[in-house]
């Protein structure tokens, strides 16, 4: 599989002006042959606009949601894209993260389940699971959103759950460059799996990001890393690197859940 991942500053509380900026990084991305492109956390709606968040709320099936299942059809590329979900039954919206496939579908819509910081916590309703990994390009695919890739049982649930390959929006500024650098691409091989990461660049109404999306591979190698401005990373995923890896290092296949059983109760 090849995957783009857009590492972009945005237009804070412009969703028009998003989507227009967003055509021509599909059109790219399928001319170089990506078959995926990944957004950042929030992307559609911005992260650092908390008095609009509510208001830029809108459902999964919403019209934002549906011109961006036009795009993926007009340019046969599928993608991952962070938003502001409005809740169903009038709460505090959702940090959502939707993956459409390339025929205009769909396959997934995951709610942050580890929202961080006072902010986060304010704005938003926390999600109450794990969607389960769908089938993408004949890939096993899940989702998760910024903090959660910080909790090893978040990668391991959906590891175990079949997935092949992980994409995570973020919204990570620079003080916490240990994710990218360290804590994804373990994730990426105690679970021996591909995990994409795709933060946001430059400056969002006074809060900085650090940039620095990256793809891990089942080994731990870092697959590619942008720096700290605009750009958009191009990656090859190679299933067999994945198989080697899990019958070199059987960390799934070696586990013993009858000993791990306290850490439920805790």
């Amino acid at each position: 599989m090849r995957l783009a991942l857009w590492q972009t500053q945005g237009f804070p509380a412009d969703v028009d002006a998003n989507l227009k900026a967003l055509e021509p990084q599909m059109q790219a991305a399928a001319a170089a042959g990506a078959q995926v492109l990944l957004c950042p956390e929030l992307w559609l709606g911005g992260y650092q606009v908390p008095e609009q968040m509510a208001a830029l709320a809108e459902a999964a099936d919403g019209p934002a949601a549906q011109r961006l299942a036009d795009l993926c059809c007009e340019h046969g590329l599928a993608l991952c894209y962070g938003y502001a979900e409005r809740h169903p039954a009038g709460g505090k919206p959702y940090n959502s993260a939707q993956l459409i496939d390339a025929q205009g579908q769909r396959l997934a819509n995951y709610r942050k389940a580890h929202l961080f910081g006072a902010m986060e916590r304010e704005l938003f309703t926390p999600g109450e699971g794990f969607e389960a990994p769908v089938l993408l390009n004949g890939w096993r695919v899940a989702l998760l959103i910024c903090f959660d890739v910080e909790f090893p049982e978040a990668v391991r649930s959906h590891a175990l759950a079949g997935a092949e390959l992980v994409l995570i929006p973020t919204a990570l500024t620079p003080e916490y460059r240990v994710v990218p650098e360290l804590i994804v691409p373990t994730r990426a091989v105690e679970n021996q799996l591909f995990v994409a990461y795709c933060n946001h660049s430059g400056v969002e109404n006074g809060l900085a990001f650090l940039g620095g999306s990256c793809v891990a591979a089942p080994d731990g190698e870092r697959l590619g890393v942008l720096a700290g401005g605009e750009g958009v990373l191009v990656v090859d995923l190679d299933r067999s690197q994945r198989e080697s890896w899990r019958e070199r290092f059987p960390y799934l296949e070696g586990r013993r859940p009858a000993l791990y059983g306290e850490l439920l109760k805790r």
